[in-house]
């Protein structure tokens, strides 16, 4: 039986950190090759308009999507490299210039990993620290019993096999299994 994955997704979270002015630029980089392409149609009088109607005007709308999505996401690499603490300059600069969207793929194979940050001082901390460095506040559950980390939302200590749900004593012995 597959299990069911009932995490939400954080793609609308991603899209918060693109900046608004990278939207509105985004939508003038789509109205442009369909602007230049409606443009063309109605300057070509010499073929039948019924032809070229359904020929230009597919490709404007492709081209205005294709630029649209790429002015998007060089928006976002610059803020997601500004997030991670890479040089965003560079990386944009990168995305942008570098040929057949190379750049692009290269920052999403390459980008370093995202820091978190201190849900009490916003501190940035390794996400290997059980405690924030600035103000002592844990980070990540720890079993009462022998101080290891665990699993958030687990029944039982994956280490020491103590109950994680009431932390009163030692977790009961399995039964003994009779043949």
């Amino acid at each position: 039986m597959p299990v069911k994955n009932n995490a939400p997704t954080r793609f609308m979270d991603e899209v918060r950190i693109i900046s608004p002015w990278v939207f509105a630029l985004s939508s003038l980089g789509y109205l442009v090759p369909l602007g230049a392409m409606i443009y063309v149609l109605s300057a070509n009088k010499s073929s039948d308009p019924f032809f070229r109607l359904p020929v230009i005007l597919p490709l404007g709308i492709l081209g205005g999507t294709v630029l649209a999505g790429a002015i998007l996401l060089i928006g976002y690499i610059y803020r997601d490299a500004q997030r991670r603490h890479m040089n965003a300059v560079i990386w944009t600069l990168i995305a942008i210039f570098t040929p057949h969207a190379l750049g692009i793929v290269l920052y999403f194979l390459l980008r370093k990993p995202r820091t978190p940050n201190c849900p009490q001082c916003n501190a940035v901390v390794d996400p290997a620290y059980g405690y924030c460095p600035q103000c002592q506040c844990r980070l990540n559950p720890v079993c009462p019993h022998c101080h290891r980390g665990v699993i958030p939302g687990s029944s039982f200590c994956p280490h020491c096999g103590q109950d994680l749900a009431s932390s009163a004593g030692p977790a009961p012995a399995s039964p003994a299994i009779s043949k």
